[in-house]
């Protein structure tokens, strides 16, 4: 699915496989192509580290978003260099290291190579790898070569993942409300020109008229005004908002937003309101403790098992993840036991407040547990709802300071759930690994872009650039929950959990079914 771009290959590379030997080294060729760097070798891996194989990438592939940090090396010379798009490189290297957002580190050693081929390579890695321009990354060549060749799809057709819903349209949204039953509620279309951030369609105070909306989306920041999430079997409601700008005005169409709100829960007179910049840690807090763990994780082979223990509690990350659970477990408080709606709300209401939306679906909805709701859950708390993945990704190396592993940092968190509750889940760890690992993938447009208007601007804009010619508003890339597209059906069956005991329990305890938001608050003290 991907082509090669001549000359950028070398050939008699060796791949090291443990820093302390070269006895399980392999031979090959490396290659750049505009979706991956592919290390081609007739060598038997010594030992298997996977239980799966991507119809994407071969075991000794790195996709080219996937690449960090490029370093050539000479040994000679001592010279060590940090790649970047478009530099020259002034020495022969004999060695390559390539530095990968998940947590892999890859060393290529020259010393058999023709040494202007191997640094050709080097630069030509370093350029693909750090494209300047949304539309060159993978994605949009492979749809173009779909869109002109529509026999040479690479595993069928799209579609695998029909029943997630994805909200784009008003049905799924709809749908949702009748699910919760939140009468109350109704879906809006305010925002059909993408003035905002906001999705196309999104759920509301049923009490509050498109033209009260119009009104007040200029007091709140980004004009990201308050957006439902979900509500409870007794009528609270979980909503999430950006802050109210300052000023008197402003801050009584604040007012005028909870009354709404409250109005949406006739039994209760009452909003609970959630400073996430207040309770939880910034994105800067965050983005050092990642970088504090991916440098342990460097060093790991260097240190004792006690210094990785007392190292991993210093980079504070399981702090964090102990922060955000502790948090939304406190929030399903206000919803499930005393029944009072949850406002959460941050600068802009699209970083933190993805995370703890989701953590506290996934606490209280069985549905969101399962393999399709969870999916479901991600397209409506972080795809639809504007979260930037293409920022906080980094997919362009733009600027480091935009940069945030809060996507991880919720899967993590999933993951600490999982293994308290292992039956409550429909899914496995293996899954959330794949999960993970596929936004790093440039193909799949669940990933690749910063909220719902940008997608369907480029999509639309690549078609016209193109001069591509289809029907609808543009070519569109496949989402990541066709995932047929990556894994063979039997392989796919490593994301089921066997453990799994339906949506009416959470998990087994000595033989005995406990339900999940009974113990919901010890488990996270």
């Amino acid at each position: 699915i991907s082509s090669p771009l001549p000359p950028d290959e070398t050939c008699n590379v060796r791949k090291c496989i443990a820093a302390d030997t070269s006895v399980h080294d392999l031979y090959g060729s490396l290659i750049c192509t505009n979706f991956r760097i592919s290390f081609i070798t007739k060598d038997v891996t010594p030992f298997q580290k996977f239980q799966y194989q991507n119809l994407l990438l071969e075991e000794h592939d790195v996709s080219l978003t996937c690449v960090e940090r490029v370093v050539a090396v000479n040994d000679a010379r001592k010279k060590r260099k940090v790649l970047s798009s478009n530099q020259f490189l002034k020495f022969n290297p004999n060695e390559l290291i390539i530095y990968c957002k998940d947590f892999r580190i890859i060393l290529f050693r020259f010393d058999e190579a023709v040494p202007e081929s191997a640094r050709k390579l080097c630069l030509a890695i370093a350029h693909y790898s750090q494209p300047k321009d949304l539309q060159l990354l993978f994605g949009f060549a492979y749809v173009r070569e779909q869109h002109q060749n529509p026999d040479t799809k690479v595993n069928g057709e799209f579609g695998d993942g029909q029943q997630t819903s994805l909200f784009e349209s008003y049905t799924d949204w709809d749908r949702e409300i009748k699910r919760t039953v939140a009468s109350e509620w109704r879906v809006c279309s305010v925002n059909e020109r993408f003035t905002t951030s906001l999705p196309e369609y999104f759920v509301v105070p049923s009490s509050l008229a498109d033209e009260d909306l119009k009104q007040l989306s200029p007091s709140f920041n980004g004009g990201r005004i308050p957006m439902w999430c979900w509500q409870h079997s007794s009528g609270s409601a979980l909503v999430r908002m950006a802050n109210v700008r300052p000023g008197v005005q402003l801050r009584k169409h604040d007012t005028r937003i909870l009354k709404a709100i409250t109005q949406s829960h006739p039994q209760r007179s009452e909003v609970f309101k959630s400073d996430l910049d207040k309770t939880l840690p910034s994105l800067q807090e965050i983005q050092a403790a990642f970088h504090r763990l991916k440098q342990l994780c460097i060093n790991l082979f260097e240190e004792t098992d006690e210094k990785w223990s007392s190292s991993l509690e210093s980079t504070r990350w399981l702090e964090y993840i102990r922060l955000f659970l502790k948090h939304s477990a406190e929030l399903t408080q206000w919803l499930d036991s005393k029944h009072i709606s949850v406002v959460i709300q941050e600068e802009e209401g699209r970083d933190l407040s993805c995370v703890v939306a989701s953590v506290v679906q996934v606490m209280l909805d069985p549905h969101f547990r399962s393999i399709q709701g969870f999916q479901s859950l991600i397209q409506k708390e972080w795809v639809i709802a504007g979260y930037r993945f293409l920022d906080r990704c980094n997919h362009l190396q733009k600027s480091d300071k935009q940069e945030c592993p809060l996507f991880l940092l919720f899967l993590d968190c999933v993951w600490q759930l999982l293994q308290q509750y292992p039956a409550a889940f429909e899914f496995t760890e293996t899954y959330l690994t794949m999960l993970y690992d596929s936004t790093w993938i440039p193909l799949f447009n669940t990933f690749l872009f910063n909220c719902q208007s940008q997608r369907v601007q480029q999509s639309q804009d690549f078609a016209i650039n193109g001069n591509l010619h289809c029907s609808g508003p543009g070519l569109r890339l496949p989402n990541v929950w066709d995932w047929s597209l990556q894994f063979t059906e039997k392989e796919r069956t490593l994301f089921n959990n066997p453990l799994y005991i339906g949506k009416t329990a959470s998990c087994l305890q000595n033989g005995t079914i406990k339900t999940f938001r009974r113990s919901k608050v010890n488990m996270l003290q």
